[in-house]
Order: C-alpha cells, then sequence, then structure tokens
C-alpha cells in the first residue's frame, strides 16, 4: 500500500470540496466545544455546591439530642395486669443537650486512626437586642484555633482578625447577614439574651461570611468559654463534638465503628447531613452526561451525512481508482483518513472555542444576589474533560468515516463507468 499516494488522493479530495469539508469540520467542532462549555460548568456547579456546603459542616457530628417521651399521661404498667398505672409529666423533662465526658471524648476521638482533628462546642439559641427589635440566631462557642485548623474561618472573616476570640471572653464575631440586622459593626457592643433568659453584653470584634445567607444571618462565634459563661455552664460543658477526617469518604465507614465505642451517643455523617443537595448533585451529573453525549451524537450523525454524500460525490472517482489497481482496502484507507483529518482539525477548534467561551464564562460576574456570595459564574478546567472530548470526536469522526468508506470499497466500477 503507498501510504504517501492514499495521503495525496484524501488531500485532494478534502481541499476540492472545501465546503463540504469546512462544514463537516464545524460538526466536530461545534459538538466538542458545547460538550466542553457544558461539562465545565455543571461540574464547576457541583463542586461549588459541594465545597460551599462542606465549608462549616463536619465530616461527623456528634450530639446528644433531646428526645420527647410519647408515652401517654395515663398508661397500664404492664399488657398483662391492670393493677398498676404509670403517670407521666404532660411536659418533658429538662434534659441537659450535654455529652457525658465529651473532652474526654474528643481527645479519644482525635487520636484515633484517620482522623484530622476534633472540635467541641457549645452551641445555643440566642436573640440579639437591637432597641426594642430581637433577632434570633444561634451563637456557637468553640476552640478558636482548633476551628481554624480545621474550617479555616480565618479566611472567611470581612472585618477584623479570627484570633481576636481569644483576647476576652465577652467577645464574638458575627455573621454578615446578622451584623446587618443587628445594625453593629467591628468594635460596636450588643446585648444578647440566653434561653434561660439573662442578659449579656458583649463586644463584636470580627464579621464573616460564608457566602450562604442561612448562616449568614443568622450564625456568630465565640470562644468555648464565652458561651460556657453565656449559659452559666462548667468547663467541662459540651454539646456537639465535630470530626474532621483526612479522608472525607471515610467518615460513613468510621462512624459504624465510633457507634460500637460510644452507643448512647447520635451520630450523624456529611452524607446524610447533605442528603439533599448530594441528590440534587446526582440529577445534575446524570443531566449533564446525557446533554453532552447528545452533542457529541448529534455531530457525529452529522459529520456521517456529510461523508456519506461525499462519498457519493465521488462515486466515479473511486471507479477510476479500482480501474487502476486499488483494492478495497485502500478505498477504505483513502476516506478514514479524510475523516480522520477531519475529526483532528475540528476536535482542535472544538477544544480552542470551548476553552475561550469557558473562560469568559469563568470571568463573567454572577448576579447571585445575598442568596449566595460568588463573583464569578463557577467552572471547572479539568484536563481528563478536554481529553474525553478529544477521544470522543476522534472514535465518532472515525465511525464516522468508516461506514461510508466500506460502502465505497463494494463499488462495482464497471456499473459507475458505464453510467
Amino acid at each position: 500500500m503507498n501510504t504517501k499516494l492514499i495521503a495525496e488522493i484524501a488531500l485532494t479530495h478534502l481541499f476540492t470540496k472545501k465546503k463540504q469539508t469546512i462544514i463537516a469540520m464545524l460538526g466536530v467542532t461545534f459538538g466538542i466545544s458545547m460538550f466542553i462549555v457544558m461539562i465545565s460548568f455543571m461540574t464547576g456547579v457541583n463542586q461549588f455546591m459541594e465545597d460551599m456546603a462542606m465549608d462549616n459542616t463536619p465530616h461527623i457530628h456528634i450530639y446528644n439530642p433531646i428526645q420527647l417521651n410519647g408515652h401517654a399521661i395515663v398508661e397500664p404498667a404492664s399488657t398483662e395486669t391492670k393493677n398498676w398505672v404509670v403517670l407521666q409529666h404532660q411536659r418533658p423533662k429538662n434534659v441537659l443537650p450535654k455529652i457525658k465526658n465529651g473532652m474526654q471524648v474528643a481527645a479519644e476521638i482525635a487520636a484515633m486512626p484517620g482522623v484530622k482533628g476534633v472540635v467541641p462546642s457549645v452551641t445555643t439559641q440566642v436573640f440579639f437586642n437591637n432597641g426594642p427589635v430581637q433577632i434570633p440566631g444561634t451563637i456557637s462557642g468553640v476552640d478558636v484555633r482548633k476551628q481554624d485548623e480545621l474550617y479555616l474561618t480565618s479566611g472567611k472573616m470581612e472585618e477584623g482578625n479570627w484570633d481576636d476570640l481569644l483576647k476576652g471572653t465577652d467577645v464574638i464575631v458575627m455573621g454578615h447577614g446578622l451584623a446587618v440586622k443587628a445594625s453593629v459593626k467591628v468594635g460596636d457592643r450588643i446585648s444578647l439574651t440566653t434561653p434561660q433568659g439573662a442578659n449579656h453584653l458583649v463586644k463584636v470584634v470580627g464579621i464573616f461570611s460564608y457566602g450562604i445567607s442561612m448562616l449568614d444571618d443568622s450564625k456568630s462565634y465565640a470562644s468555648l468559654a464565652t458561651v460556657q459563661k453565656l449559659v452559666a455552664r462548667d468547663p467541662s460543658y459540651v454539646t456537639d463534638l465535630n470530626v474532621k477526617m483526612n479522608v472525607m469518604d471515610e467518615a460513613a465507614a468510621f462512624k459504624t465503628t465510633l457507634r460500637k465505642v460510644y452507643p448512647n451517643l447520635y451520630m450523624e455523617d456529611w452524607q446524610e447531613a447533605n442528603a439533599s443537595l448530594l441528590a440534587g448533585e446526582s440529577i445534575r451529573n446524570i443531566m449533564t452526561f446525557v446533554i453532552s453525549f447528545t452533542l457529541l451524537i448529534v455531530a457525529g450523525f452529522g459529520i456521517y451525512n456529510i461523508m456519506n454524500m461525499n462519498i457519493i460525490s465521488k462515486m466515479k472517482d473511486i471507479a477510476i481508482l479500482k480501474a487502476t489497481g486499488f483494492e478495497s482496502p485502500q478505498i477504505v484507507s483513502v476516506f478514514l483518513l479524510e475523516s480522520l483529518i477531519i475529526g483532528i482539525l475540528g476536535a482542535g477548534l472544538g477544544l480552542l472555542i470551548g476553552f475561550g467561551i469557558s473562560y469568559l464564562l469563568s470571568i463573567t460576574p454572577f448576579p447571585a444576589g445575598q442568596f449566595v456570595r460568588i463573583n464569578t459564574f463557577p467552572v471547572n478546567f479539568l484536563v481528563k474533560h478536554y481529553l474525553m472530548g478529544v477521544s470522543f470526536g476522534f472514535v465518532t469522526t472515525l465511525i464516522a468515516g468508516y461506514m461510508p468508506a466500506l460502502k465505497a470499497a463494494k463499488i462495482d466500477p464497471v456499473k459507475i463507468i458505464r453510467g
């Protein structure tokens, strides 16, 4: 087989029908560029949603839930006898959400393999008093340095310094939205009321923003000692343990191990806490795959139709080639080479256009309003997506060229020449 001659014939065909060649190439270009833009944007959205949720979400959350007694006020003590009855108070007991030996449990879990760290905390609901208006919110007392180490909270500060929480037992940092509602800024003092009815005056030393209005409009932080003081509890009082793993995906298995060691504690891993988010991500991934795959398939059919029409228009050329001694495999090679050239040129141009559109999208301001604080559209630039686009474009054009080429190889030159 004369490879050089086959290449010359293929190039001659392509340059002779420039319009058909350009249209076929643009079909590949459009399919791959739209595939790159779609998958880059959708995976970027998924990654942004996951990162946003995990910014403040522990891999395993350990706490002691308040369980209400569902018994009737009066009920038999046994199903076998009616001689005794039990009287239940119609209101639940005043059970504290305290984790027994919480600091010790935190130290034990932190020493276990695979655990990056544990942040013990005390979380309580409070009212921030802005004159006669009471603004509901929550305050979490945390180990300040450990919280920053595991959750990078200092990077979320808009004003002030996260470490300023260590400068006193009457200082807090507030969410951006909460500070706006309370009409306070860094350096101001604000009165808050605890569920027990006690009033405390605290100083605002910082304002943070997670970019999630649900958190920024209601959450505040203080040191562990500060919140223990607000709720009038001793230094051993802990309501939550937030566990961070070295590998996030190991959280579910590690939770099962912890339940065997601490059967009386309630535990929730990040997948349970974000079940709705993960379900939405799965749906978006399926939609992304279906739409992207459809774009490539449509482009493949377009290439097939163009290559098929190209072969039909070159029937006489094929007949002459066969009459001059070209065999069927050589005829197939000519049209396969044409399709590969179209595929390579179209795929390369498609990658450039797809990258260009994706880049422009990544620097375009995103009008998120106050619900989600994000400056530009979230876009991923992953090499694997570009490799997928090139590979699919290459395979699609190869198949699209092979089928008509196989048809051309079976042509009887005598019938074509006779007309």
